[in-house]
């Protein structure tokens, strides 16, 4: 395992722009990687910030149109009953805060808050105050109109910024939440260091992220399993994979307690299956093609991200710590 000092994009599975890897998965992606090739071969990419912001300004409508105002995953457990796909997305929330302990907040703030689904789910559950920030200024223009016209007022607001450089102060929400949205963090070390920065004495934090599988000692991932990486990074502005290890060790050196992490890769992988079923309706094709050309690219890729998860390479997981009174 790196070095905490060292766990940023360059030292983690990601390669910077320009200088990937792009050997051919063919043998396992068929004809998406002759879609795909071109996207990742130009070796132009606008600044990352710029890239995902502009990513969810695309995409965020349709992805609302069709499954609602949570972004993220689902959890679909073996042997559970029969549900939908937003309940299977609140059930992951509910999860997360089970798993974490979390049974009161006053003032949250959300991390990469997409149109504010999170906030306004917690904020009805504790009463409680939320902050949310994204890249994407469609996103937060939709969550503070959604919150208001949902009856939330001044409890919840939403506002872009960079969440490697919060707006806001030391230690000033007792809950930091981050559902789905390490993964495009350049820089792990300082992603994490924000979150403790801004968490209160006794506040606890929750990070639910894509993760490659934890490396051995001295291994390194495979030639394929790299270029499966960056062919879903090329489409989602993922910067840098880490692996769930990797966030344990930085928990620990940001002074966090209680440190404890789960894998539910096998509870959200028939998440993927369900969003490909979605994307290829009447509604999911019309609306790909009025949503433009880098949500479609997102779409070519979701079948690489099916099967990431079954080769176990990809992996869904949830950390989670205090910071000490």
């Amino acid at each position: 395992m790196a070095s905490v000092s060292s766990l940023s994009c360059s030292s983690l599975s990601r390669r910077p722009a320009g200088v990937r890897r792009q050997r051919s998965i063919a043998a396992r992606a068929g004809f998406l990687d002759t879609l795909i090739k071109p996207i990742t071969s130009s070796g132009e990419r606008k600044p990352l910030n710029e890239g995902i912001g502009n990513f969810y300004d695309e995409s965020s409508q349709l992805w609302e149109s069709m499954w609602g105002e949570h972004m993220h995953h689902g959890y679909y457990p073996e042997g559970c009953p029969p549900k939908s796909n937003q309940q299977a997305q609140i059930d992951m929330i509910e999860e997360s805060l089970r798993f974490a302990g979390v049974e009161r907040v006053s003032k949250m703030v959300d991390v990469g808050c997409g149109i504010g689904g999170s906030s306004r789910y917690i904020a009805r559950k504790f009463n409680c105050e939320s902050r949310g920030i994204t890249l994407s200024p469609i996103q937060a223009q939709r969550a503070n109109v959604l919150s208001q016209q949902q009856g939330f007022g001044e409890r919840l607001s939403f506002q872009v910024a960079d969440a490697l450089n919060q707006p806001f102060a030391d230690g000033e929400f007792d809950f930091v939440w981050s559902m789905e949205s390490g993964e495009h963090m350049p820089d792990k070390q300082r992603f994490v260091g924000e979150l403790a920065r801004v968490c209160a004495p006794g506040g606890r934090i929750i990070v639910v992220t894509w993760c490659h599988r934890v490396l051995a000692p001295g291994e390194s991932l495979s030639a394929d399993e790299q270029s499966l990486l960056d062919r879903i990074c090329e489409a989602y502005y993922l910067p840098a994979w880490c692996s769930v290890a990797d966030y344990e060790q930085l928990f620990k050196a940001n002074g966090l307690t209680g440190v404890k992490t789960t894998d539910w890769s096998a509870e959200v992988a028939p998440f993927w299956g369900e969003v490909i079923k979605s994307a290829f309706t009447a509604e999911g094709v019309s609306g790909l093609l009025k949503a433009g050309w880098t949500t479609i690219k997102g779409a070519l890729v979701m079948p690489l991200m099916a099967q990431g998860f079954r080769m176990g390479l990809v992996k869904f997981v949830v950390i989670t710590g205090q910071r000490p009174e």
